[in-house]
């Protein structure tokens, strides 16, 4: 295949240079019935690994990448002595140290005290265990996927732990330690992945492995052994000069990668409500000047200092025995010592100042008093005083020292003196919001911004959960959390809302040491005030009069629900998730239960908790809201709140945004009167019975044989076939149906109308109104006689995730659903069942197809996004600068463009109505299901309810003599041309790509040719196996996925490793599946100095792939093994399978 280079682009604001570009961006679905039980933030930041498309947020922000290291085992050191901040703690294990695990499993089994305070339950199979030399390890057996394991090795020290003059050292510590091991290299090209992160409480490195070594035609060596290897060699780094240089450049690199504005907003609200503590002053990315000045001893001095055997926790899940696994951690990890660390440290000021922080932590944070994962700090918490009278019992709540009626901190642990870095912006302010009522008011205002958006919180103590208390109450809080959620996208979804988005939660945070109770809103600049008023009534109203019997019932169903689906997995979690849930129950110090005892427990308790538990967790939750009015008892402790805004050059200095006027509008909003809601009436089902029963008389579904113009053969119309089933309904829909039991009771439907922004321009619509058509059908859902608040409850009750989407090449819409009977409603004898979730999506597919209600409100709020969405981009230095790229190669073709405010507002109603229902006649419709399912009794509701739907429906809206040829990719212009972009910022900022044409997801290029029949024209050898293997309709897809992971090896050993440019270059392909040809995208990060350095290194590394350097034998088995391990992972899922 023959790759053409076209076009480069350097694009800088200001100074450096940071890599973010997507070609289809994906919106992941989330569900309000089962929040995340940990914290995390929105802004998720995409860091290159082993693994392209891993994510990472602010929560795991700073990632080692998989490719090279080197090591030490032991030291030379002729005397060893204590370890300056080697202390007495509590076990990282909580709740699964032996001792404890035992006291509370005697207990739980003796039956003993009221079922209230009886221990949990702890996972049968969960094997924790405490070496001789401290060194603690947790091992679950887990199957899923079979054949394969993950080791992760969490050290206890974060940004949070270092030193003034060491700010960064952790996170350069982890590139060093992962990145300079041989031992990691072994197991490269061994279908593993490996990978490290950086946190203010922890850093934490991982492999995820195969359990034995590949072998053509047997079974290899196991690999659990080269695994703990590659991790014991992190705990004895050699910390070599020349590693240190090249991850000194890469996080340099890295730093300014990550300054989005997006990340600056991060740094803004974590800085204001940390404030009191050092997380406000020790983010993991460090300082610019002290990570250029670390010498070898800077770097050992840190990790012989932290990377001790009592300060670090090993996680292994996954196809493995637990005897054998005890053995190896026995055999790699006890010959660890404190001691032999403590000889190696080299600055005697920092040995000195380590031991009295080390004084400090055990003393005075909660990292001592709570939880050995957390960092070391204190909180202002925000409860009430009934709550905090039991945590200051319990040595919960950290006491301030008092001398002579001030303050006294012999050891300034919570860095609340000022220091020479600190950032100058005072986060510590507060203002008195009525008497006695104290918030901490900070603005953020910026040029980059877009929008308006509004972060409240309050801190309170993470409570484990380890007895039924405990339990009841966190899901009375749940099912608080899930009816305020709905309340509040009814509103955010009504005829004109104030906000654009809005979210009320609680979670634990480990990272941060606390629970966070956190609103986050966001809203037009121009209407921040009534947004503000408007999302706090809402709180206030749940917190002072709870949830209806209706809401009650709703939710725990659905908590039930969930807990039953997990539950029905069993085995079949995989292993990143069982790791992730088993990390964050030890952190918290919560029982860690199996699925199917939390699945008991769960029944148990909710079948006894009452209307009264569950609102009085909802006062309890909204108090710190709540108390802010005048004369209303108020919660002890400071609400945060970080205002974003906007910054203008032009702005009225009276009209701007400043504290007094963000205090005005909470204070306004506190007054204002509130009434308890309504329940809504909500259908048991969408289509009834008679209704149902007259659609089969006046059109008699029937089943016809799949039909293919490729030379496929027709698939039968009577017969299940494996693994898919394929058929048409007489209507003219196709079908497509598998089963796949690896989500138990989980199913995906897909509804995918061909054309898409290509039909706006061969069918003659307006441009854009396709694309904002489909985003007012996801915005409404009104249905026939049911109102849209109606028919978004009917999905709640039914636990129907849906989006709706419209991109180059055709309308989708994804339904994800339970296939088990939901909307149930009673518990035990009394439970009344209601239809199964894979029923209530066909109905709601039927609706949308024959009787969808077009609403003025909903089209507004689809041009408000889109309008937002554009103008995000304008002041995006990525989104710019890869428009401007698209631009260049699709010469200027709107389909492949962001659309502009102007072509938004020009769309109508009956435009977008016009364009959607064009789409969506039968006959041109695909649907495909996937999921935990009896194949024949979908396809027996499938007939039911689609097969019913007459096949002349939305006729009147289909394009009489309408091209049906897809439009290709535009021809690429040659010769290649060199772009650059400027763009106003604050802080200096670059992006570098290098693009050009490339075949799309099935290899078909722009011209029509095959990348099959460009590779069979260049090899006049082949044998018949070669063209009948080349001929398989799926080589070139697989081609592709082997080029591209090829390619990024190749420019990050080259980019990165070599020549030291950059933190991250990544090659990528776009996935157009109807459209012929597409485009390949290189993005390169930088310093300024290096951009067009590291931008040239690309284009070398491309041309070296074609000519100087081609692939050989060893990449091409390498990138299999990689591609083979996804596969493995991929067909786990059901919406793989679509």
């Amino acid at each position: 295949m023959r790759l053409q280079l076209a076009t480069a682009v350097l694009a800088t604001a200001l100074t450096t240079t940071i890599q973010a570009f997507s070609f289809i961006p994906s919106s992941p679905h989330r569900s309000l019935t089962r929040p995340p039980s940990t914290r995390t933030h929105r802004h998720e930041l995409v860091m290159k690994d082993e693994a392209p498309g891993s994510k990472f947020s602010l929560s795991s922000l700073f990632s080692s990448d998989s490719t090279n290291k080197s090591a030490l085992r032991g030291t030379t050191a002729a005397t060893l002595e204590p370890h300056p901040s080697a202390r007495a703690h509590i076990n990282p294990l909580n709740a699964l140290y032996p001792p404890k695990r035992r006291a509370l499993e005697v207990a739980a089994a003796t039956g003993g005290g009221d079922e209230m305070s009886r221990p949990l339950p702890f996972h049968p199979q969960v094997v924790s265990g405490v070496l001789e030399n401290g060194f603690s390890y947790v091992f679950l057996p887990n199957r899923s996927p079979p054949g394969r394991f993950e080791a992760h090795l969490q050290v206890f020290s974060g940004s949070a732990d270092e030193l003034e003059p060491q700010q960064g050292i952790a996170h350069l510590t982890e590139h060093v330690a992962y990145m300079g091991s041989r031992k990691r290299e072994r197991l490269f090209g061994t279908g593993s992945q490996t990978n490290a992160y950086t946190d203010f409480h922890h850093t934490v490195f991982y492999a995820a492995c195969p359990t034995y070594t590949p072998v053509r035609g047997g079974q290899g060596s196991h690999m659990l052994p080269m695994a703990l290897d590659a991790l014991c060699d992190v705990m004895e780094a050699r910390c070599e000069p020349s590693r240190i240089e090249k991850e000194r450049q890469a996080v340099l690199s890295e730093m300014t990668m990550v300054n989005t504005i997006e990340y600056r907003v991060e740094c803004q609200i974590l800085s204001t409500l940390h404030r009191e503590n050092r997380l406000a002053k020790r983010f993991p990315i460090g300082k610019e000047s002290l990570i250029q000045s670390w010498q070898q001893d800077d770097v050992k001095t840190w990790h012989r200092t932290h990377y001790r055997p009592d300060n670090v926790l090993l996680y292994v899940v996954g196809d493995l025995e637990p005897e054998y696994v005890e053995r190896m951690v026995r055999e790699k990890f006890g010959h660890l010592t404190a001691e032999k660390q403590a000889s190696e440290i080299k600055i005697p000021e920092l040995k000195r100042e380590a031991s009295a922080l080390a004084d400090a932590v055990v003393g005075e944070t909660i990292k001592q008093a709570q939880s050995w994962h957390y960092p070391p700090v204190r909180h202002d918490f925000c409860v009430v005083d009934g709550v905090k009278d039991i945590l200051e019992a319990s040595d919960q709540l950290l006491k301030k020292e008092v001398a002579d009626g001030e303050e006294h901190i012999p050891y300034d642990i919570h860095l609340q003196k000022p220091y020479s870095l600190d950032d100058k912006v005072q986060f510590l302010k507060e203002a008195e919001l009525t008497p006695g009522k104290k918030i901490r008011p900070h603005i953020f205002k910026h040029e980059l911004l877009q929008n308006f958006s509004f972060h409240l919180f309050a801190k309170r103590p993470v409570v484990p959960i380890n007895n039924m208390a405990a339990f009841r109450h966190n899901l009375a809080r749940r099912v608080c959390l899930a009816a305020l959620q709905i309340r509040l996208n009814v509103n955010g979804r009504s005829d004109d809302p104030a906000f654009t988005f809005v979210e009320f939660n609680q979670l634990d945070s480990a990272r941060e040491g606390c629970a966070v109770c956190s609103l986050d809103m966001t809203a037009e600049s121009n209407r921040w005030e009534e947004a503000v008023i408007k999302s706090i009534s809402e709180i206030r109203k749940l917190g002072l009069y709870g949830v209806t019997a209706g809401e009650m019932e709703r939710y725990a169903s659905a908590v039930l629900t969930d807990a039953e689906q997990l539950a029905a997995q069993g085995d079949m979690i995989s292993h990143g998730d069982q790791l992730s849930y088993l990390m964050e129950t030890v952190a918290n110090g919560h029982t860690f239960m199996s699925p199917e005892q939390s699945y008991v427990v769960t029944e148990r308790a909710l079948s006894t908790l009452t209307l009264e538990e569950v609102n009085k967790a909802a006062a309890e939750l909204c108090s710190h809201i709540t108390g802010l009015k005048d004369g209303e008892v108020s919660a002890n402790g400071v609400v945060a709140v970080v205002a974003c805004t906007p910054k203008s050059a032009d702005a009225n200095p009276d009209s701007a945004l400043d504290d007094e006027k963000l205090c005005n509008a909470i204070r306004k909003a506190c007054t204002v009167d509130v009434e308890p809601v309504e329940d809504v009436v909500v259908p048991h089902t969408l289509v009834t019975a008679e209704e149902l029963e007259e659609a089969m008389k006046t059109y008699p579904p029937k089943w016809e044989a799949g039909q293919f113009t490729d030379g496929t053969p027709n698939t039968p119309a009577d017969r299940i076939t494996r693994p898919f089933t394929l058929r048409r309904l007489s209507n003219g829909i196709r079908v497509g149906i598998a089963q796949n039991t690896a989500e138990s009771q989980r199913g995906h439907l897909r509804l995918v109308a061909p054309g898409g922004r290509d039909a706006e321009k061969r069918l003659g619509f307006k441009e854009g109104s396709l694309a904002v058509g489909a985003r007012a059908m996801q915005e409404g859902g009104s249905f026939g006689q049911f109102t849209r608040e109606q028919v978004e409850l009917f999905a709640v009750d039914h636990l129907i995730m849906v989006e709706i989407n419209c991109d180059e090449e055709a309308l989708v819409m994804d339904f994800v659903f339970p296939t088990t009977n939901v909307g149930n409603t009673g518990y035990g004898d009394e439970k009344q069942m209601g239809i199964t979730g894979t029923e209530s999506v066909l109905q709601i597919v039927r609706e949308i197809l024959i009787d969808f209600n077009w609403e003025d409100d909903a089209l507004g709020r689809s041009k408000t996004s889109y309008r937002s969405a554009h103008e995000s981009m304008g002041k995006s230095l990525e989104g710019k600068s890869t428009e401007m790229i698209m631009n260049n190669l699709t010469g200027g073709d709107k389909r492949f463009l962001s659309i502009d405010s102007k072509t938004i507002d020009a769309v109508t109603l009956e435009d977008a109505k016009n364009a959607v229902m064009s789409q969506l006649i039968p006959s041109e419709l695909e649907i495909t299901v996937a999921g935990d399912f009896v194949v024949q009794d979908v396809l027996d509701m499938i007939l039911q309810y689609i097969g019913t739907v007459p096949p002349h429906t939305n006729s009147q809206y289909k394009v009489k003599d309408a091209p049906k040829q897809f439009g290709d990719v535009p021809a690429l212009q040659l010769p290649g041309r060199h772009l650059d972009l400027e763009l106003e910022d604050s802080d200096p900022r670059a992006v570098a790509y290098v693009a050009g044409a490339a075949p799309n997801e099935w290899g078909f290029l722009a011209d029509g040719s095959t990348v099959a029949k460009r590779v069979s024209e260049a090899d006049k050898r082949a044998s018949d196996y070669d063209k009948q293997r080349r001929a398989h309709p799926l080589f070139g897809n697989a081609a592709l996925a082997l080029i591209s992971e090829i390619a990024n090896r190749r420019l990050f050993s080259t980019v990165r490793e070599r020549k030291q440019l950059t933190y991250d270059a990544n090659f990528s392909l776009t996935s157009f599946k109807r459209m012929k040809g597409g485009w390949f995208l290189v993005t390169v990060t930088a310093s300024k100095e290096k951009a067009q350095a590291a931008l040239e290194a690309c284009k070398e590394t491309l041309q070296a792939l074609r000519t100087t350097n081609p692939i050989s034998p060893d990449n091409l088995e390498s990138a299999k093994r990689k591609s083979f391990r996804g596969t493995d992972d991929c067909s786990l899922s059901y919406r793989c399978m679509l």
